[in-house]
């Protein structure tokens, strides 16, 4: 499974790098892919829709986590196969109302059954 992460800041690379999280995705799309490919921002689905062809993913096979109510319309209108919301409780009618297939309050929560044919 490849996983890839969409970013409007221009600072996702550094940020990655000081968590010591950027081997765990295969492509990054951020600010100054946005502003270097003339790419709108959420809710418009560009950037999920640019990191879906950096990682060669069809996106009604594609996942998308997302925290904000923007970037759930975004990954809905993008025709995203399986929109997740990420937010607590007091969140979950907000997000499920933007379009989120479902809503959790960790990304612990998320199993991977079964695999791909």
């Amino acid at each position: 499974m490849r996983t890839g992460i969409a970013s409007s800041s221009h600072h996702c690379a550094e940020i990655l790098h000081a968590g010591g999280l950027t081997a765990l995705f295969d492509a990054r799309v951020d600010g100054i892919d946005l502003d270097r490919l003339g790419l709108a921002g959420k809710p418009a689905p560009d950037m999920f829709l640019e990191a879906a062809r950096r990682l060669n993913a069809s996106p009604p096979r594609t996942a998308v986590f997302e925290d904000a109510t923007a970037g759930v319309e975004a990954a809905r209108s993008g025709n995203f196969g399986l929109v997740i919301g990420v937010g607590s409780a007091a969140r979950t009618l907000e997000l499920l109302k933007h379009g989120a297939d479902k809503v959790v309050a960790d990304l612990g929560e998320v199993r991977l059954e079964g695999t791909a044919t």
